[in-house]
């Protein structure tokens, strides 16, 4: 395990009259964007649990369903995309997993990473465990069995005393033979959204633009350190408050929500933690023009998720807007493609610059992020290639510094440009006339439903709000600095 990081999405849907295993695919599709390498389905229809995964997209992966697969009555069903750097991307680590686990049928998806996976994973072998996988997401399953009996087959009880063994970020769905499971960690750290359906039924997604395509209707966040239970009976909601903030960090009262949600990953039509992705992102860039104007003849975004920064920040400049780069859809997110030899070339092919828009223009080119700064090098020759007179780059985050133990797959530290370089020397490597990053207090201003200090920004300043176990401690250019908790 030589990176840390696993960000997927997760979709659920129980007690809807209807089709639910096409809407859990269709609330897939929405979330895409937090996945791309395997995705799976699974449906809970008369005591019977049925699974089918695969590789790639969830079109891929969905194309050779067995067409009975969602014939009849479907109680409940529920779906995963991933993207995983723990455990690899065979198809056996694709989600959901299903198992058998004392004669009950379990099935169980995951977004997040847990930080004590690998401890948990040791005792658990020493123990005579055997794993058929090796995601931590496994190793979830293997603590509820080995509680099962103690709590007279419980599995409620045996889940709530496995989540209390577990450390890191983590949301999960799970599916029982006498309900349907969502669940959310402590902290927070991940998205997890309940949306109601008008004529019956709920949906459980990482986020809201999935309640949209799905036809249903955003109802809360699913809060940190709930068990949100929907019997297969009744399909009442059923909430339980499993442990809270002070069981497990005695002085720590604040959240760690993933600010980077906002900055990065979720798309704009989602609300996350609360707060609208769009009205988020427009509000840094206005911070960011407060923070660091440019002199220059046009704002233009690093498509996609440099679109509405770059709005905010020409609006509060009153400077024009305009698209210096023309984007093929058709290829994916480089930033989330696993094979970093696949991700160089994929540079190019994915962003080409519009000679008739830069040529002899003074450009600001608005980021949401620099992380390796290999991408920004690249695309930054090419604006200048195309003609740009003067190239400017405003950042609507601040420099990225640490590495992320809880579900974001940044390289390890010493591969970061900002832990090696001061932003001159950042500006100077990548042939830029100047360059400014939003600060951290600037950035945490714009968010509205959360008081700031819920939110976790480790992978700016290295005060992680859980220490990474000893097993992380090896991680190549470590040297971060923790909370007292």
């Amino acid at each position: 395990m030589n990176k840390a990081g696993e960000y997927c999405g997760l979709c659920g849907i129980s007690g809807f009259k209807g089709n639910s295993v096409a809407l859990v695919t269709e609330g897939l599709l929405a979330l895409q964007h937090r996945g791309q390498e395997a995705a799976g389905v699974l449906a809970y229809s008369y005591g019977e649990m049925k699974l089918h995964k695969g590789k790639g997209s969830v079109f891929e992966a969905m194309s050779d369903i067995p067409s009975d697969f969602s014939s009849g009555r479907i109680e409940a069903a529920m779906g995963h995309v991933r993207y995983g750097t723990y455990g690899g991307g065979g198809v056996e680590n694709a989600q959901p997993l299903m198992v058998s686990m004392a004669g009950f049928q379990i099935g169980i998806a995951h977004n997040g990473t847990l930080s004590n996976a690998g401890l948990l994973r040791e005792e658990l072998q020493r123990q005579g465990a055997i794993f058929m996988t090796n995601t931590d997401t496994e190793v979830v399953l293997h603590l509820m069995s080995r509680h099962l009996e103690q709590t007279g087959f419980n599995i409620r009880e045996a889940l709530e005393i496995a989540l209390n063994r577990l450390q890191g970020a983590y949301c999960f769905l799970i599916m029982t033979p006498d309900g349907f499971y969502a669940v959310r960690d402590p902290l927070g750290f991940r998205p997890l959204n309940l949306g109601r359906f008008e004529k019956g039924g709920w949906i459980v997604a990482s986020e809201t633009l999935a309640f949209d395509v799905c036809g249903a209707e955003y109802e809360r966040e699913i809060n940190a350190g709930e068990i949100l239970y929907i019997p297969h009976e009744t399909f009442v909601p059923e909430s339980n408050q499993f442990s809270n903030r002070t069981n497990l960090f005695s002085n720590r009262q604040d959240l760690a929500q993933c600010i980077f949600e906002h900055v990065y990953f979720a798309r704009p039509g989602s609300r996350i933690f609360g707060d609208s992705v769009y009205l988020t992102r427009l509000a840094m860039g206005r911070q960011l023009a407060r923070e660091y104007p440019a002199e220059c003849d046009i704002v233009a975004p690093v498509p996609d998720s440099g679109m509405f920064a770059a709005m905010g920040f020409a609006r509060e400049l009153g400077l024009p807007f305009d698209m210096c780069f023309t984007r093929n859809h058709y290829v994916g997110r480089t930033f989330i493609d696993p094979a970093s030899a696949h991700r160089a070339t994929m540079v190019m092919r994915k962003l080409q610059p519009i000679p008739e828009a830069v040529k002899g223009k003074r450009l600001c080119v608005v980021e949401d992020s620099i992380v390796r700064g290999t991408t920004s090098r690249a695309r930054i020759r090419a604006l200048r290639e195309a003609g740009a007179a003067e190239v400017h780059m405003r950042v609507s985050c601040p420099p990225h510094k640490f590495a992320c133990f809880f579900g974001i797959d940044f390289p390890e530290a010493s591969k970061l440009i900002a832990r090696n370089f001061t932003i001159e020397e950042i500006a100077e490597q990548l042939e830029l006339d100047s360059l400014g990053y939003l600060s951290k207090e600037g950035m945490l201003s714009c968010v509205r439903a959360h008081n700031p200090a819920d939110y976790c920004t480790a992978c700016f300043d290295g005060e992680y709000p859980v220490e990474p176990s000893d097993h992380y401690m090896k991680y190549d250019g470590y040297k971060a600095t923790f909370k007292e908790i």
